[in-house]
């Protein structure tokens, strides 16, 4: 693996203002890439099956400001984060199984390493959950899902998902669960008590209503860009990053450890894609710099121990 403490830390971060981005008062902190942990696919680009209301990229069946990679695509990727020492993969969107080629993507991926896909179930019929399962059995290292949902019922996830969603996430996880897999649930906060004690166990027993012995849980704040930010508020002025917020490093934001691929470059980071200052390069080689974090998103991911890895 290469030595990413000795890169260059000129950083590649833009200084244009952007919808999300604080007003200027002072430098901010920059963040060193210490190793290319994880390497993350905008697999499906920002196009998906629903429009959520709190999704911070806005995807929808409309958006096409990232379209789909295809498995010629993201090969060289493989190969060039595989040379880097990447430990593990994750494909997002968008909604990743409207990629017609993801189970060979998943394939290829499996040979380097554990792969990850943040699905919202929609697509996760019988059929190809069992396809899946198979796939994770025969490989030498874990596929997992993590599985969108935003309530504990259809009243309270539908408003933010659509109509019809709650029965059909649900299928899908049970599709998954037959399978033999056991999905991680995603909910995010939007709604106060989804990451308090009653919360969580509320979500655990749904879970085990379907068949999961051991639930898994994954509870994320939200991120007031995109969507989000017209249905409850973009970030205010101060909520930014100052180098003293933080006394030592900042190795604990996962924009240390991992970039994102897109259909047009490489990102810093899963949450920044819609954002130009996010671009980092064209190859993984390019994106070795120390990153400013100008972004308010970077004040959400340092103020609630953000991690997007599972």
């Amino acid at each position: 693996m290469s030595d990413l403490s000795s890169v260059n830390s000129s950083g590649a971060s833009g200084t244009s203002e952007v919808s999300g981005r604080s007003p200027a008062s002072g430098a901010a902190p920059r963040v060193e890439l210490r190793s290319l942990d994880t390497l993350w696919f905008q697999v499906s680009g920002t196009v998906c099956n629903l429009a959520c209301t709190h999704c911070f990229v806005s995807s929808s069946p409309t958006n096409h400001t990232h379209e789909a990679l295809s498995l010629a695509e993201i090969e060289p990727y493989l190969e060039e984060g595989a040379a880097l020492g990447v430990k593990e993969y994750y494909f997002t969107g968008g909604e990743p199984f409207l990629n017609p080629e993801m189970e060979q993507i998943l394939e290829r991926t499996l040979e380097l390493g554990p792969a990850t896909v943040l699905t919202n179930g929609l697509l996760l019929n019988p059929e190809r959950a069992r396809n899946l399962g198979a796939m994770a059995l025969g490989s030498r290292y874990s596929l997992d899902f993590r599985v969108s949902l935003d309530g504990y019922s259809a009243l309270t996830n539908d408003p933010i998902r659509g109509e019809g969603t709650f029965k059909r996430i649900l299928d899908g996880i049970s599709n998954l669960v037959a399978a033999g897999l056991n999905p991680v649930i995603t909910v995010t906060e939007v709604y106060d008590d989804h990451g308090s004690a009653q919360g969580k166990e509320r979500f655990f027993r749904l879970l085990r209503e379907l068949g999961v012995e051991k639930p898994r849980l994954k509870v994320l704040p939200v991120f007031r860009i995109g969507a989000e930010a017209e249905r409850s508020g973009a970030y205010e002025s101060w909520q930014r990053l100052r180098e003293s917020d933080s006394p030592g490093s900042w190795d604990h934001l996962q924009c240390s450890s991992c970039r994102m691929v897109t259909d047009q470059g490489v990102w810093v980071c899963p949450i920044l894609v819609n954002e130009p200052e996010g671009k980092m390069g064209e190859t993984l080689a390019d994106t070795l710099n120390a990153y400013s974090l100008n972004h308010s998103a970077c004040w959400t991911c340092h103020v609630y121990g953000v991690s997007c890895k599972t």
